[in-house]
């Protein structure tokens, strides 16, 4: 198991899981608001649409689903 935090609440999840799954398994649907004010959330999993863009560790913009996560990590969404 891998111990990080979610918009400062600890989690634990499975090791080896992108961080777009660790979202979704903490109940996380939304990873950020679109510019209007929607809620926007991993689409495509492969990087392409960035929609599941996340700050990593301090680190804006960085792509959930793209990103296995690391033990200690702290992801921040915007939602």
């Amino acid at each position: 198991m891998t111990h990080l935090h979610i918009n400062g609440k600890a989690c634990e999840v499975a090791e080896g899981i992108t961080v777009a799954a660790a979202l979704a398994q903490a109940g996380l649907a939304a990873t950020r608001l679109s510019v209007g004010g929607q809620p926007r959330a991993p689409f495509c999993g492969m990087g392409q649409c960035q929609e599941c863009r996340v700050t990593l560790d301090g680190q804006p913009q960085r792509l959930a689903c793209m990103t296995l996560v690391a033990e200690g990590m702290r992801v921040e969404t915007s939602t």
